[in-house]
């Protein structure tokens, strides 16, 4: 059973490969000619999925640290 940083963490893998497909997808029709708006801007979606994640993942261990330390100075 997944907790859920490790949920976030995982979704945030697979938003990467979301991401990354796009961008390319992105780059090929670009190349083939002028691509549709839809495909110009569905990098935008994951990118912001990414973006809260990736906010949630970095703000982690700081929130980590504060809540260990508090536990530690309440009395037993």
């Amino acid at each position: 059973m997944m907790n859920w940083s490790q949920a976030i963490r995982q979704t945030h893998r697979w938003l990467s490969i979301v991401f990354t497909v796009t961008v390319i997808a992105n780059f090929v029709a670009m190349a083939l000619g002028t691509p549709p708006m839809w495909l110009v801007y569905s990098p935008l979606a994951p990118l912001f999925l990414l973006l809260f994640s990736g906010l949630y993942m970095f703000v982690l261990p700081y929130t980590a640290n504060g809540r260990a330390a508090r536990t530690r100075k309440e009395p037993a």
